[in-house]
């Protein structure tokens, strides 16, 4: 039995687990594909937290409704003193800072009046803030385009209304310090946020922590603010007032200021409908990065270094560690890993406002498993059927079935176990095989095998052992115990008989057997690379005598004393006496099968005269003894068992038989 090296390929897998895990991981972290990946995993921890109050801001929308109400044209600025009049509203009703995120590049020609009141608005509130846009120009710089002189005069502060969206036009960064500070940045430091009043602190890279899905943050049209009667003042004291645009406030030609947020692709349609909608206007995002300025919520990523040791860690202990293990296991291990690890990044997020590409190392460990199902399925398959083939050598197509699932059968060990051990060989074989070439040979005895084994030993549920030239060792009752295995050996023995005496070129095969039962060491014996699933003993070499015995007695099957004592009177047998056999010091009482119950009248004169011949052989009557054995072979003529002690007596004639004969025949030759 052939073991293939296993631990090789067991860590072949392993080290091709460890490498694409960690492959996958590092490939997802470091390139542009990764990106909807880390993108992905942001979303889905702002929707598994849910929404957050945040109550310090309220937006004010030039809206639809407002645009209507207040007779505003679709293709022009406001009119201006519009805005002076919310300015006063908002001033009066103690809003801590008035933030436009529209930007006035250019001086209204049409009503410069209008203009004025703007910036005398602004100069009397000591609170507003402007936005200026920072946006690349045909040479591929940033330009700042400002307001005009009058109106950035009169406010208390500028800053870009840039943003940064992503592929998916969701902006997931505070916007970074470049040539001007941001527009929340300017309005955080104007009501002295503290993260602004901390130096270097503008150009720290920072995450939007998103409070709900778009619309979520407190707003009012505008024509509503502008009329304390709909809104009263309370709802803007002490608060940041943010005035934007939103969705059809700019023609159809014109981009719109709007982007969607992590909530939008994970939400229900009900609830956008009810939040405001799958997008939410620029200014809500400048409210949002306030808010977080101000509140000291905005979100963090792991450092570089943290995330690489993440990942790597990640994709060498998933990766290799999930190959050793058998696919239930692996799953009740790779699973909750996996869920603790979704845990820490949550409880990150949090707790710490830290995010993580979560979602990479969970590919990781899915794709570890996957391998690791994969690599054991396919590897239990092969070896299943590896054993099912090597079983098959030994085992009926039964047997083999049953023990597959046992792979402990192919582990080297042995033990005690008491077994019925069968040997077979075939009469003058040498000769034979020098009459033929390799083919015929080779053809012969495939044939004979197959026969033998399929037709003999495998329909009686016998263990094949292997095969010694052109003899056959096979023992029952292991692997599988068998409360009958002496009688279905005997029973194998008589099927040899009905297979019929095998022919090759004009010259008949006589199949010679001996059969024992006792105690044998049975397991497999040898080293880790090559293992024989045997039995091992005296009582295994005792049968492997039996069958040579019948060379001398002209007999084609014998049983010991014991096989005989375990099959009792179920078969036919007739007492061939003691022999005294090569290698072994106590006589061995040997009986020949003559067949099934029916054979019984048809041989008992033969077998009764064989029987008294034996008895007064034994007795020492050696006149009587062959004057028996020559009236049972008158009875069946050419028994060999007759012959054979004939023969002996034959040699005895000249010999005493002295006081110490026990009628044994000593047999000096295996």
């Amino acid at each position: 039995m052939r073991f293939i090296p296993s631990f090789n390929r067991v860590w072949l897998a392993t080290i091709f687990g460890a490498a694409v895990a960690t492959g996958l991981g590092l490939f997802l972290h470091l390139t542009r594909f990764g990106g909807g990946v880390g993108r992905t995993s942001y979303d889905l921890l702002h929707v598994a937290r849910g929404d957050i109050r945040a109550n310090e801001a309220v937006i004010i929308y030039m809206d639809d409704p407002s645009y209507d109400k207040l007779r505003q044209p679709l293709n022009l600025p406001w009119d201006r003193a519009l805005h002076a009049r919310l300015i006063d509203r908002l001033t009066a009703a103690g809003a801590s800072v008035i933030v436009f995120d529209i930007v006035f590049t250019d001086p209204d020609t049409n009503n410069p009046a209008a203009d004025l009141r703007f910036a005398e608005a602004m100069k009397k509130s000591g609170r507003v803030i402007l936005a200026a846009d920072n946006v690349l120009n045909e040479s591929k710089v940033k330009k700042i385009y400002r307001p005009f002189d009058l109106l950035l005069d009169s406010a208390v502060g500028m800053g870009s209304a840039e943003t940064l969206p992503e592929a998916d036009v969701v902006i997931r960064r505070h916007t970074p310090e470049e040539q001007i500070h941001s527009l929340s940045w300017v309005a955080a430091e104007f009501v002295k946020a503290g993260v602004t009043q901390q130096e270097g602190q503008s150009a720290v890279r920072r995450w939007i922590n998103y409070y709900g899905a778009p619309g979520m943050l407190t707003s009012r049209s505008y024509h509503l603010a502008l009329d304390p009667e709909e809104v009263p003042d309370e709802f803007f004291r002490g608060k940041a007032v943010f005035i934007g645009g939103r969705l059809l406030t700019k023609l159809a030609a014109h981009r719109k200021d709007e982007f969607a947020n992590p909530f939008s692709f994970w939400s229900t349609r009900e609830l956008l409908d009810e939040a405001g909608g799958f997008f939410a206007a620029g200014v809500e995002i400048q409210a949002t990065t306030f808010l977080n300025l101000l509140r000291g919520d905005w979100l963090r990523r792991l450092p570089e270094k943290t995330e690489w040791a993440l990942i790597v860690g990640v994709g060498l202990l998933f990766g290799a560690g999930l190959v050793w293990l058998r696919p239930f296991v692996a799953i009740s291990v790779a699973l909750p890993g996996l869920a603790v690890l979704t845990a820490g990044c949550y409880w990150l997020f949090v707790r710490e406002l830290t995010w993580f590409p979560w979602l990479i190392p969970i590919l990781q460990g899915v794709v570890a498993l996957s391998w690791s199902l994969v690599f054991n399925s396919v590897q239990f398959y092969v070896d299943k059927r590896l054993m099912e083939h090597t079983l098959a050598v030994y085992l009926s197509p039964k047997l083999v079935k049953k023990f597959a699932r046992r792979p402990e059968l192919l582990r080297p060990g042995a033990e005690k176990q008491i077994i019925t051990i069968f040997f077979t060989d075939i009469a003058d074989f040498t000769s034979i095989s020098q009459g033929l070439d390799s083919d015929e040979l080779a053809e012969f005895m495939n044939r004979y095998f197959q026969n033998a084994v399929s037709k003999c030993i495998h329909q009686t549920d016998g263990t094949v052992v292997k095969y010694l030239g052109d003899a056959i060792f096979a023992f029952w009752n292991a692997p599988e115990e068998q409360t009958d295995h002496a009688l279905r050996a005997c029973l194998a023995a008589l099927k040899f008989r009905e297979l019929g005496e095998a022919e090759i070129k004009g010259r008949r095969v006589r199949t010679r057997i001996g059969i024992h039962t006792g105690e044998a060491n049975v397991g497999n014996f040898g080293s880790l690379e090559r293992v024989d699933y045997t039995a091992l003993g005296e009582n295994v070499n005792l049968a492997s005598r039996l069958e040579g015995l019948n060379k001398y007695t002209g007999t084609d099957c014998l049983i010991s004393r014991e096989t005989k004592a375990a099959i009792g009177d179920r078969l036919i047998t007739r007492r061939l006496g003691l022999f005294r056999l090569k290698g072994f010091d106590r006589a061995v009482e040997v009986h020949e099968i003559l067949g099934q119950p029916e054979v019984a009248e048809a041989t008992r004169a033969w077998s009764d005269s064989f029987g008294e011949a034996l008895r007064l052989y034994e007795a020492g009557d050696i006149v009587a003894a062959r004057s028996t054995f020559q009236r049972t072979l008158e009875l069946k003529p050419g028994d060999g068992a007759s012959t054979f002690y004939l023969e002996r007596l034959s040699e005895m004639k000249f010999q005493s038989i002295g006081a110490d004969w026990t009628g044994e025949t000593q047999i000096h030759e295996k």
